[in-house]
């Protein structure tokens, strides 16, 4: 898989379905455990981005745009377990929408979605809103996690049928954190 950081080793790859497969593999370009990071520079950044579809050059503060934009959607996706959406995060997303445009895009067979209108990293993250408007109309939006394991916090999607599952993997993160809590009642 290029261009977006190697799961953690306990991880086990399951995509999203759609568009949303994208905004999982953004979240998950970089690797909490192993400390890389698959868009941390400009030319990262460049190269991460024409292999999910979306050309132009990134200057440095492009790139630190890109970062905080993702750091706001993996706070968003923590949200996701049931908590109170951080502000801060949603602020970052707000103004990222409004520098991001997007159109309603018609296709060959008449089919309308929601398409980026700007380049660079307004087309980016514009592609990025677009996936996530497209999953909250879907009822998918939700679904979407990231792991509460400080040490991990990778992004998933939730396939359990009542939308319970807490963890990326409970044979990792699930269990060092069943082990801490034994510990500290103990």
């Amino acid at each position: 898989m290029t261009g977006y950081a190697k799961p953690p080793i306990h991880f086990s790859v399951v995509t999203a379905p759609g568009d949303l497969a994208l905004v999982e593999r953004f979240v998950n370009t970089i690797d909490f455990e192993k400390a890389t990071d698959a868009i941390a520079t400009p030319r990262d950044l460049g190269r991460w981005a024409r292999e999910h579809g979306a050309g132009g050059s990134f200057t440095r503060a492009d790139t630190e745009r890109v970062l905080a934009f993702r750091e706001a959607l993996r706070a968003l996706l923590l949200a996701h377990h049931g908590e109170p959406a951080d502000a801060a995060a949603v602020d970052v997303l707000r103004r990222e929408s409004a520098r991001a445009p997007l159109v309603v895009a018609f296709g060959e067979d008449g089919g309308a979605s929601l398409a980026p209108a700007g380049r660079g990293t307004d087309a980016l993250l514009g592609r990025l809103l677009a996936a996530v408007a497209r999953a909250e109309a879907e009822g998918t939006w939700e679904r979407m996690k990231a792991c509460p394991a400080d040490d991990c916090l990778w992004a998933f999607y939730d396939h359990s049928r009542n939308r319970s599952r807490t963890w990326c993997s409970m044979a990792v993160c699930g269990n060092r954190a069943k082990a801490r809590s034994y510990r500290a009642r103990s």
